[in-house]
Parts: C-alpha cells; structure tokens; sequence
C-alpha cells in the first residue's frame, strides 16, 4: 500500500516545461538515495514511450527496465507544481508521483492511485494544498477493511485432516480476491496451528490482497487430527495491524467455549455466531429498499431511532460482513455500505429486545424518511433505445444448460445480471442548433470517458479495442449521418441514435462474423453517447464475488469490470471469437456466450456453476453438485497454483521428449510478462498493433524501437513475429481497402501486404534491425501457395544482402503460417522453401469446416480438434519433418488440455499460448509420454468427427 510521510513530498515546486520537471523529479529521487544519478534518462526514455499522464492532474513517471539497475531502494517521492506544468500529451500536471521501482511495484501504485481518479475537484485540491499531510490525504488510498464475509467461509468441506480444511479456506479467500496463489502455497508448505477447544490456525501474510478471515468446517463431526477434535479452522491472510479486528473475532469465539457447535452449521447460521450472536441473542431480519442504500439521511434517522431503545441495537449485512457495528454509529452504519435490495440482520439482548428490534426494523421498512417501493429481487435495470425486453422463462435449477465456451476456467458465484439499459427520449426537437450542441458535448464527453478507460484498461487488448472505438467516435460520417437526422427535426438522441444504427446494419448485411462484432462495437459506442444525453448510468454492481450476466460484454464493459470480484461472464450472445470473448481470455477470467435470452431471466443473488472449459452453465445448483465443483474448483487451483513453482522448468514430457512452449502476443510491451510466465519465447507477436497506433504507417526508427523492447526483453530467446496482418476485421485508415462481400477471402495478410512493398520492406528492414545479436524468426501471414512465398521472400533476400551482418540479426528465419487449407495440402513444395511453419488453428478449422466462428449456432461446432483438421496438421508436420524444418501451433488449440497431446504427437514442435496459460501448459506437457502422445494422435485421426475425438480422448 502506498504510504507517504512529510519528507516523500515537496512542495511548491516550478518548472517551465515537463522536461525540467522530470529533471527535478529526479533529482529528488537521487537527493534521498533511491537511485543513482543515471536513472534520469530512465524517467526520460519512459516518458518518450508513452505518456505516463494518469489523470486528475497527477502524472506517474518512472523508469524503464533498463534503468531498474539504478534504482537503490523502491520509493516514491511526491513534487506538487502549484502553477502546473504543460506534460507532452496536452494534459496540465500538477503533481508528479514520481516512482523508483526495482521491479513492477509501480503498477501497485497505480492501482492504488485509481481511486484519486474518480472524485470531482481533486486536481485542484492537490494545487492548491498548502502541507504535505494535505496532499498525502488527498492521494493515499484508504486502508483495506478486514473482511470476514459469506464469501469467506467453506462450511460443511468433506475434509480428512486440517490441512486440507486450511486449504479450501485459503481457497476461499482467492475466490473472493483477498490472497493470491502465493498464499496458497504458504498455507500447503506449513501444518496448521491447534488453538485448543477443536479450532486450528493457519495464518500467512505473504500473497495477501486485503486482511481476510476464511473459515472452514468439516463435513464429519467426528473428525480429529494428533488426538484432538477438529471442529472448525480459521485461516488468516495477516497484514500488518489492520487484521488486528479479525483477530479480536477469533479470541471471541475461543472465550465462548462452544467450538462443536460451529460443525454443521450452514454459511448464515456461522456467520451469526462469529458475529457474536449467541442462543440469548434475539434477531430482525430486515431488507433496504431506499433507492440508494443506507447514506448519510436515512442513516441520521435509523441512529436517533435506534439510541432511543433501551438496550444496545447492532447490526450487519446478513451477506457481508460477520462484524456486527452499533447501530448507534452514524459513521459506522453509514461504513456498511448497505444498498438496496441488500439484507441487514439487527440484534440485541435482554428485556423486550424483541420489541426493540420490531420498532427499528419496521422504521428501515418504511424508508427512514425517504419515499421507498417494494424490491422486485433486483430486477430493475430495463433496456436500450425503446425496444421491447424479450420475455425467457429462468433456467432450470441444477441443469446444466449450454453455450459457446469462450474462456476456459471454472466460476463459482452468485448471480448479477445487468439488463439492457433504458434511454427515455424524445424523437424530435424544434431547436437543431441546441441539440448539435448538445450532440457535440456528448461525443466529447464521450471520447473523454474513452482515454480515461484506455489509461487504466486491464490489459493491451482491452485497450487496443478501446482505441478502436475512440477512432469510431471520431468518424466524421458519423457524427455527419446524426447532425442531418438533426436538422431533419430529430433529436440529438433519436438522431445519434439513428445514424448509429443505419451504420451498424450496414455491416451485418455483409454477413461478414468479425464485420459483426465490429456493429456490436458501433452500438456500445453508440450507447455510451446517449448514456450521457440522457444521463444514464449502470447500475453498481455488488461488493461481493459474481458472475456477471449480460446480453453481450463490450470492451468498456471490460474496462470497468473489478477482475478482483468478477469470477465469470455470461452473455446471451456472442461467439468463441466474439470481442468478450477474446477480452475474457485476456483477462483470465472464465467465460461462456452466446447463451441465449434464457439468462436474462436470471435472479440476482442465485448461485450458479459457470464452466468455461465446456461452455455450461448450471444456475441454482444442488448441494451434492456444488461440493464437487468446489472440490473441482479447489484442485484447478491447486494445479495453477503447482504449475506455477514450476514455470521456469524446460518444457518437455515425462520422458523428456522436447517442446517449446512460447507466447502468443499482442503488443511488444508484454514480452517482459511473458518471461516472467516462464515463456521460452514469443511463438507469435502481432505486430499489427503497430500499426493501429497510428494515423499513418510508423516509420523505420518508430518500428525498431518497439520490436528492440520485445528482443530485449526475451534475453536470447527467440522472437517470432508476424509480419502485418490486416485487412478483414483490421483494416487500417491510412490504408483504405474496397469494400469487398466476404473481406475473409479477400485482399488481407500477405495478399494486401504485397500491394505495398514498401510497407513490407520498411517493417522486415525494422525486424533485422531490431534483433542484431538475438535469434530472429519472421512469419508471414495467409500464405496460400509457394508463390506469395517467393514474392515476400525476394524483399528479404535482397535485404540481407543490403543490410551489413554487423547492424542486423544473423540468427534469422523465415516462414509461413498454415492457415489455408491450400498451403497444407502443398506444405511440401512449400517446405522445401521455408524455414519453419507456424499453423495458426483459429483460421485453419474456419476455412477447413467452413463455419464462421462467431455464427450464434455454429461456432461451437468450429473445433480445431476436427479429424479434418487434425489430418492438414498431419500433413503440415509430416513435409516439414521430411525437410528438417520444425513446426509450431500458435492458435487457440495449442492451450486446450485435450489437445497438448494430440499435437505432440503429430509431432508439433512447439505450442505458442497466451502468456497466462504458459505454466498450465508446461505442466499439461509433464503428464504424459511421447508413445502417449502418438497413440491419442492416431486415436483422434481414427475418428469421423469433433465430438467423436473428445469422447475417445476423454475415456481414454
């Protein structure tokens, strides 16, 4: 957490640019012995990468990797710039964080910087704050409450010892994102404590998030461990004192001597007794309906109420917090954060508590003083642009129902389901000058919202597509479509709203699957334009674990999802390639879409089993099936959790036959990330995102320098970079394409690459350049035969021969990716050629089944496990190895468990992932022999169909 003290901050400071304020800023660093002297050109080459402008008038400078050798200790020092000081992005700065980070502890104080971001004002308290200890409240973060909640209990686990009750708990508290998988492993290495009276300790401060108490109970009452009876263990995530209250919790429950009755009891009824709720306490339940919770008003009433009772009243949130606050406490109460729909629970003891506790629950009934209505079990949030809400009778409890997996993993969580919002309008308007006014305002209030979600967005992907929809915004077509709707008489909504939707359609029409998803993106920008003219928000989500549920997820969804509490995604549309698809699997987040409008109907609050692995669902599941999944949940994570310690280990199988695991990239900034995954290499960089980031094509130096940071970072690894992939679903602005009925089978990859050369030649000039001393693989992209091949191959050639092998890579190939069916079948004229073949499986089952991968009905069915499929990697592998030239897989299937071995058994050579799945991999590797592999390869080639290969594979 980050903590200043009045010497971190100086005040009153001035520069005349922000070239003399990082200058200063470096000198305060060096003055108190964070770093040496060097480390200025650090905070000055980062700067030039990239602004490090966060927002509310505060910047974030710091230094790159390279100048981490400077840093002496971590630190922060804070100069404030009352008079401000103009940064080279247009933003006015007046405070600089300015961070000596020996590793990537500056992203710690980003994030805890966040919540600065958010509150109106704050730029100009922090000018204009005259102490240290005024500008140190104003930016450090608020300290984490302890939580000991609902989600923090694991009653009733069929446990055999209490070591494994000290890890289900500790599993626990990961679910609800108060440890990660470092704790775990610290609660797996030491035996628990015995506290006496049938309680156990296992207590750890390292991996903790946020102070927590988890709490397990055994299934078995009978159960005892060294000849003691073990009844219930706590499990402590420690930090600091701020655990100090759970602590007090504990002692509380070991002074009431009654350990045997915690065994049994189910989440509500423990959560009453580690709340202090004993057999001579009476309770209320009662329910919040005021609009917007429990805030400072209806507080003021509940306190005043509750103070005239004769005995102490308390009260807690019956699905939060176990610590029960007076309800006596304005500040404490209004601390709950109870909000609408939410469930408190009063209690109290002695005489005539009853009544006592009637008389305040029947005053929370009726509003405390506001107008309230009754809650219809969170289903409020109504729909977009006035069409009609589909009606879809609920899932069937404890039926699985299916969907389209989208991103592997396994969720376990109640239910939050947002419903399309509702914009209420006014068609037309007889003032066109004030609503093109108002037209105007929104998009720039819009586009603000925009850089606000790239800043912060969690992950390059969720902000190259954030990016994409600022360039939407920003299409004078557009923005003209609206203004002539306007002066037509429409509203600026109905107008926007129009034009929006005209573009939208036209895109669907081409029955194009990725021209789509690119419509579903224009509405979500469309949407949040007239989220601001009509003044609409979303509605807040709850504070504890959920999967979210909504009729699709789009990129600023992503961006303001709290990964910390979000445990899965559920929509009702989409497909396997749809964007909240790809956003999931960024964000290692389980998924499944393209549900249907049935999960519409979904209560809030229900429990549900979320499978991403096999794209089902299992809404209100019984007891018997929870617990499994539990334990399923509970192993998964034990598997993360060991395949993590062994990131580092060579990948091979258990008879050490030899395969690289690589990472699949999207921007170079991440190889760093990657390494750190345990990546042996990048088996596949996108380097379009070059490309995107600009208005027109990056020059030679602007490219050396972002592949340098990839070579660089991979320390002798090897780098395999595509070149430029666009055209289809990436067209780029200065790079204008004719509209074309199927763009998939149009001019995209190698075929548009080759109507520029020069544009080619400048990016594989770039390549050679930037990997000079570092292993250096080029692939080219939608290679259809050995002639695309050559044309692409003479510009290289020729470069080779003009750059000096002194100023370029030596150790350097050049290959093709396998993503027509056209160049498996001749892989081995193409062999003969190439240096090595990269098969991209997402494109390659696409073409192969011709199924578009976001089809609502079909793309479950575009399974790169297909026996056709598999035969044209067969094939692609067989002319390779014939050649002495090797083979990768750099798609989607490369990561799928069932898949590892039957690709290592054709004989694939490496398996390029996402950098997030490179242990889970590596340990999938280390499960099986190479006679394995080929016996599950020949057992898949053997079989008529998708589902056939998985059944065999999964029985076998």
């Amino acid at each position: 957490m980050l903590t200043l003290g009045p010497d971190d901050i100086l005040l009153d400071r001035h520069a005349e640019n922000w070239h003399a304020a990082l200058d200063s800023a470096a000198n305060a660093l060096a003055d108190a012995g964070l770093v040496e002297a060097e480390y200025r050109e650090g905070l000055h080459a980062r700067e030039a990468q990239s602004s490090t402008y966060l927002g509310n008038a505060i910047a974030i400078p710091h230094g790159t990797p390279e100048s981490r050798q400077y840093v002496k200790h971590t630190g922060v020092r804070v100069l404030q710039f009352p008079n401000g000081v103009e940064w080279h992005d247009g933003q006015r700065v007046h405070v600089l964080v300015t961070i000596a980070a020996q590793n990537d502890e500056h992203l710690d104080i980003l994030r805890q910087l966040t919540h600065v971001l958010d509150r109106d004002g704050v730029a100009d308290l922090l000018a204009n704050a005259s102490s240290a200890a005024d500008v140190a409240r104003l930016l450090s973060k608020p300290v984490l409450a302890p939580r000991l909640d609902a989600d923090t209990l694991c009653v009733n686990f069929p446990a055999r010892d209490p070591q494994e009750l000290a890890l289900a708990a500790a599993a626990r508290l990961r679910q609800s994102g108060c440890v990660d998988n470092t704790f775990i492993s610290a609660v797996a290495s030491e035996p628990p404590l015995w506290l006496g009276k049938g309680l156990w300790l296992a207590s750890h401060a390292q991996g903790v998030n946020q102070p927590a108490l988890g709490v397990a109970t055994p299934t078995d009452t009978t159960l005892a461990h060294g000849g003691h009876p073990v009844h219930a263990l706590f499990c402590l995530a420690a930090s600091g004192d701020t655990h100090r209250p759970l602590l007090d919790q504990l002692i509380a429950v070991l002074e009431n001597g009654e350990s045997e009755k915690l065994v049994g009891k189910n989440s509500t009824q423990l959560l009453a007794t580690l709340a202090g709720e004993t057999a001579n306490t009476q309770t209320r339940r009662v329910r919040v309906l005021n609009p917007h919770g429990l805030h400072a008003r209806p507080v003021k009433q509940l306190v005043q109420i509750a103070r005239a009772q004769a005995m102490p009243i308390n009260v807690r949130l019956e699905e939060g917090s176990a610590t029960a606050v007076s309800a006596a406490s304005l500040t404490k109460v209004i601390g709950l954060g109870a909000r609408r729909g939410q469930w408190l629970v009063l209690s109290a003891e002695g005489e005539n508590a009853s009544a006592a506790l009637e008389t305040v629950a029947e005053a929370i009934e009726t509003g405390l003083g506001e107008k309230v209505t009754p809650f219809d079990g969170g289903r409020e949030t109504v729909q977009v642009a006035n069409t009609p809400q589909p009606t879809a009778e609920p899932l069937a409890a404890d039926t699985p129902h299916t969907g389209v997996a989208a991103s592997p993993g396994l969720a376990i969580a109640p239910v939050f389901v947002i419903r399309p919002m509702q914009f209420d309008y006014p068609e037309y308007a007889s003032d066109p000058e004030r609503e093109i006014s108002r037209l105007n305002a929104a998009l720039k209030e819009g586009a603000t919202q925009l850089q606000t979600l790239v800043h912060n967005a969690p992950g390059g992907e969720v902000a190259d597509i954030l990016s994409m929809h600022e360039e939407m915004l920003d299409d004078p077509e557009l923005r003209q479509a609206a203004i002539d709707a306007i002066h037509e008489g429409r509203s600026a909504e109905a107008g926007w709203w129009e034009a929006i939707e005209t573009a939208a359609h036209a895109q669907e029409m081409l029955a194009d699957r990725l021209l789509a998803e690119r419509a579903a993106d224009l509405r979500d920008v469309g949407r949040r334009v007239l989220g601001v003219l009509c003044d609409v928000q979303l509605p807040e989500p709850p504070d504890h674990p959920y999967i979210l549920v909504m009729d699709d997820i789009g990129p600023s969804d992503v961006a303001r999802l709290d990964t910390s509490r979000v445990r899965g995604l559920l929509t009702v549309r989409g497909g396997a390639t749809a964007h909240s698809a790809i956003l999931a699997r960024a964000l290692g987040i389980p998924a499944v879409v393209g549900a249907g409008e049935t999960v519409m109907a979904l209560h809030n609050g229900g429990m549900m089993i979320l499978d991403g692995e096999r794209g089902r669902v299992t809404s209100q599941p019984s007891e018997a099936r929870l617990q499994r999944a539990e334990q399923q949940l509970l192993d998964q994570q034990q598997r993360e959790a060991d395949a993590w310690e062994s990131r580092f280990e060579q990948a091979k199988t258990r008879d050490e036959h030899r395969v690289e695991v690589a990472a699949n990239l999207g921007n170079t900034a991440h190889a760093a990330d990657a390494v750190e995954r345990g990546a042996e290499g990048v088996g596949l960089l996108r380097t379009e995102f070059l490309f995107m980031a600009y208005s027109s094509a990056p020059d030679l130096s602007t490219q050396i320098a972002e592949y340098r940071e990839a070579t660089d970072a991979l320390d002798g690894r090897p780098l395999v970079a595509r070149t430029l992939d666009v055209g289809g679903d990436k067209p780029l602005p200065y790079w204008p394409v004719p509209q074309e009925d199927n763009p998939f089978l149009g001019l995209r990859g190698i075929r548009l690459a080759l109507t520029q050369p020069h544009v080619l030649e400048t990016q594989l000039r770039a390549l050679l350049m930037a990997a000079v001393d570092h292993p250096l693989r080029i692939m080219l992209p939608m290679v259809k035969d050995v002639a695309e091949f050559r044309a692409a191959k003479a510009i290289y050639d020729r470069l080779l021969n003009e750059i000096a092998p002194q100023e370029r890579a030596t150790d350097v190939q050049l290959g093709v990716m396998i993503e027509v069916p056209s160049s498996a079948l001749l892989a081995p004229t193409l062999a003969a050629e190439v240096d090595f073949f990269s098969v991209g499986t997402n494109d390659l089952t696409q073409y192969t089944l011709a199924i578009d991968r976001g089809h609502p009905e079909l793309s479950a069915q575009a399974d790169g496990l297909h026996p056709a499929v598999l035969r044209l990697i067969q094939m692609t592998v067989d002319a390779a190895h014939a050649n002495g030239k090797w083979v990768g897989v750099c798609g989607e299937l490369a990561s799928d468990a069932m898949a590892v071995p039957v690709l290592v058994g054709l004989g694939v050579d490496e398996l390029s992932v996402s950098a997030r799945q490179i242990p889970l991999v590596k340990a999938r590797l280390r499960e099986f022999d190479l006679a394995d592999a080929q016996a599950s390869a020949q057992l898949a080639l053997s079989k008529a169909t998708s589902d056939e290969v998985r059944d065999a594979l999964e029985e076998g």
